[in-house]
């Protein structure tokens, strides 16, 4: 896809795009290649599945479209700005505003309660303690975890602690959630329950869903599905 393309779709569409993405590390005398000249472009509401063997930069590719590492070369687009436009500052309120995240592992602050951990990036934002935790009770709700907002991390289920996660990176109602492994750390048939509230509120929420995943069976019930091997990007047939 060209700047020209990237340009006039994000206009109407387009979420986030990165194009001619490559990440390069130097470990020792030569340089490793973690990603070559990656395209991708998500659309508002799409659902995209990344998968790829352990080590392939999946992980890597998520982080740079999120804005949290810089490539080697290329750029990334979020509702068509280039992230390279911004400083450190302004890209924090970038993310805060505009994406969420989900990882394999919650990340939630222990000593905090499922409500305020959730109602934190609306804080950070600098919304009214009451509205936040306000919006916060209402998407723990939605994530079925309305009767457990007292509760902390370490009161929580695994799959309770994910669910919390998700409802954190929805409160502010961002335009795309980048998810890492979300269910990576979970038995199967909580895997399938957490992937259920994913695409149920990607579905009703029209946010857009790029989730990194090793599963072959959840990866097949997004709307594409992209390969990632040898640091290129390939798309395969849902």
């Amino acid at each position: 896809m060209s700047s020209a393309a990237i340009s006039a779709e994000s206009g109407s569409n387009l979420v986030l795009a990165c194009q001619g993405l490559s990440r390069v590390y130097t470990q020792g005398p030569q340089p490793v290649t973690v990603l070559a000249e990656v395209n991708l472009s998500v659309a508002r509401g799409e659902s995209i599945a990344i998968v790829g063997a352990s080590g392939s930069g999946k992980s890597t590719l998520l982080h740079l479209l999120g804005g949290l590492d810089d490539p080697t070369q290329g750029s990334v687009q979020v509702q068509g700005k280039p992230l390279a436009r911004y400083n450190e500052v302004e890209r924090g309120r970038m993310r805060n505003q505009t994406l969420g995240f989900v990882y394999q592992f919650h990340h939630l602050l222990a000593e905090f309660t499922a409500l305020e951990n959730v109602a934190m990036p609306l804080l950070i934002r600098r919304v009214s303690p009451a509205l936040a935790r306000k919006q916060a009770a209402k998407v723990l709700e939605q994530v079925g975890l309305g009767e457990r907002l007292a509760h902390k991390p370490g009161e929580l289920s695994g799959g309770e602690r994910q669910r919390a996660a998700i409802a954190r990176a929805l409160v502010t109602q961002p335009a795309c959630v980048l998810a890492d492994e979300p269910t990576g750390n979970l038995d199967r048939q909580t895997a399938d329950k957490v992937f259920d509230l994913l695409l149920s509120l990607n579905r009703e929420t029209g946010t857009s869903l790029v989730v990194v995943t090793h599963d072959p069976e959840l990866a097949k019930r997004m709307d594409k599905t992209w390969l990632l091997r040898d640091g290129k990007l390939q798309p395969l047939e849902s």
